[in-house]
């Protein structure tokens, strides 16, 4: 199983679209996004046939209510953090704007798998037995690099991939 991550799309619908592109053609089964969507539109741009998208609000996502019923219409879930198990892979997401938020998360040991956006940095670690990963900014407009990830799951094999 393959799942889509994505974050800080900060309204770069051509990444957006790009992200959409390539998740289709290495057909993932489910979309993350780590918040920082920005406007409406921008969830109403990621779009898989036949993909779960699971998203939670970044710090700069002030128009939570049209979020919500965007995500509502699309059939999609946001919430300010979310779990879920996918392939037995128990997976938290967040934004992450608070790093002993992120750490103390991944120190619980109640998560295989860490997702989180907000730095706009690529990053994979592992603490204990937990992966953090940060996909980086899809936006591109901090580090000139649009990034997102395609995970496998159970392994957790991570890939980034240049939008």
């Amino acid at each position: 199983m393959r799942i889509g991550v994505i974050s800080d799309t900060h309204d770069n619908l051509e990444a957006v679209r790009r992200a959409a592109s390539i998740f289709a053609e290495r057909k993932v089964s489910s979309i993350l996004h780590a918040g920082d969507w920005c406007a409406p539109f921008t969830m109403r741009t990621l779009v898989v046939d036949g993909c779960k998208v699971v998203g939670v609000y970044g710090n700069v996502d002030g128009e939570r209510l049209m979020l919500r019923k965007t995500a509502e219409d699309m059939n999609y879930t946001i919430e300010d953090f979310q779990t879920l198990e996918l392939k037995g892979v128990r997976i938290a997401l967040l934004h992450g704007t608070v790093e002993a938020i992120v750490e103390g998360l991944a120190k619980s040991n109640l998560y295989d798998l860490i997702v989180r956006g907000h730095t706009h940095k690529f990053e994979v670690k592992k603490i204990g037995n937990t992966v953090l990963v940060n996909p980086g900014e899809a936006c591109g407009y901090l580090s000139g690099r649009k990034t997102a990830v395609i995970i496998d799951l159970p392994s957790i094999q991570i890939e980034v991939v240049e939008l």
